[in-house]
């Protein structure tokens, strides 16, 4: 759908929502104000126009499998956003990797279930709170939070909320905040990413890994190797990859040594375990692995114990003292925690935005999934078959 239909109709949101439509405030459990994302609902009784239809949502109620998300559904009422808050339809959201280990109960910041997930999206603001200067209602944005985001409607505060591009679709709003912000500040912030570097991408094929490829193509003469699967290589050459390496076929350390016998400047490591040692080992003098998922502890739909011992009992440790000559670098970053840094993330949303706009980065949609099939979605991406982002919409199916 183009940029300019989704004006059209969120315009009409607009007007449905000013009419009495029944829209209401993000359905959160009682543990969601402490969360520090989503408003919990502000609804009172009676307050419901019973000729709106109830508004879904899709929540946590179990760690375990895909059936652990289940789609639910509550009464429309009025938006009411406190201050500083305000009230959007959702029209898009994206999945993550992290969704996929919260799953699990493997991701710290998760709120106590049932819980709401959903760390991104995009959608028409329909009601704003008091000392909400700086958005309207009609206003396309994109949002960022803990969770929250996989319903209808949703109440956050406005401070994590971005203003979206004009020629910027609600899909690729819904796939840029996490995977680029990750991709920028892991290559740009800790990578200090310059012209002649190279550098190894993980999972390349995935969200983080498309956002880091078109990145790289914003430095003059960058090497990049991508490890995926090799019915995948076409696209990650056509993305900017210069060496893709079949992980499943190939020792990927040997096969950059014979490339590259000195190394890479910059490994992307979203994989942990023993992986971290081989990129460390991979590191040419002043080069910089950095840490930025755990992706080895998933191994299946549910927890794996063996996975989680394995993973542990790998994982890469160096002394202050081992660091001092190797003249390397070892850095871990997570979104996640950066949630109090509102000025740090608005910069790199910012320069994110400028890129966009000047038609050097645009999100590659790999697939678009309704509610009703979110195990579809998150099967999608546990199983490695998507090339690009996977995101979830509250409508109806789309070709994928």
């Amino acid at each position: 759908m183009s940029a300019e239909r989704e004006v059209l109709e969120a315009a009409t949101v607009v007007a449905t929502a000013e009419a009495g439509a029944g829209e209401d405030a993000a359905l959160q459990p009682p543990n969601a104000e402490a969360a520090g994302d989503a408003q919990p609902p502000a609804v009172s009784e009676g307050a419901a126009d019973a000729s709106s239809p109830p508004l879904r949502c899709l929540v946590l109620t179990g760690f375990g499998g895909y059936d652990k998300v289940k789609l639910q559904s509550r009464p429309a009422a009025p938006p009411a956003p406190g201050a500083g808050h305000l009230t959007l339809r959702v029209r898009a959201c994206g999945l993550n990797f992290a969704d996929l280990m919260a799953r699990q109960g493997l991701y710290d910041r998760l709120p106590p279930l049932p819980v709401i997930p959903g760390m991104e999206g995009a959608g028409v603001v329909i009601a704003v709170g008091e000392g909400v200067n700086d958005r309207k209602v009609g206003d396309r944005v994109m949002v960022l939070i803990q969770s929250g985001m996989w319903q209808e409607e949703v109440t956050v505060p406005s401070a994590q909320t971005f203003p979206m591009p004009e020629a910027m679709t609600f899909e690729e709003a819904a796939a840029l905040l996490v995977n680029y912000i990750t991709a920028y500040m892991v290559l740009f912030d800790f990578g200090n990413l310059r012209p002649g570097h190279s550098v190894l991408v993980h999972m390349a094929a995935g969200g983080v890994g498309i956002a880091a490829l078109q990145l790289c193509r914003t430095v003059e003469n960058v090497t990049v190797f991508g490890t995926a699967s090799a019915s995948k290589h076409e696209v990650l050459k056509e993305n900017g990859v210069t060496h893709p390496i079949d992980y499943h076929t190939t020792d990927y350390v040997d096969e950059i040594r014979k490339i590259s016998p000195k190394g890479v400047d910059i490994v992307m490591d979203p994989l942990g375990g023993s992986d971290t040692a081989k990129g460390y080992s991979l590191l040419k003098p002043m080069g910089k692995v950095v840490i930025y998922g755990m992706a080895n502890l998933l191994t299946g739909p549910k927890r794996n114990l063996m996975a989680l011992a394995r993973t542990w009992w790998n994982q890469f440790s160096v002394t202050a003292l081992q660091l001092l000559p190797s003249n390397r670098a070892v850095c871990g970053f997570h979104l996640g925690y950066l949630d109090g840094e509102k000025e740090l993330v608005s910069g790199v949303v910012a320069r994110l935005v400028a890129l966009y706009n000047q038609g050097r980065i645009k999100p590659h949609i790999d697939s678009v999934w309704p509610f009703e099939k979110v195990a579809d979605a998150m099967r999608q991406m546990q199983e490695k078959k998507n090339v690009g982002k996977v995101l979830l919409v509250p409508g109806p199916e789309k070709e994928n």
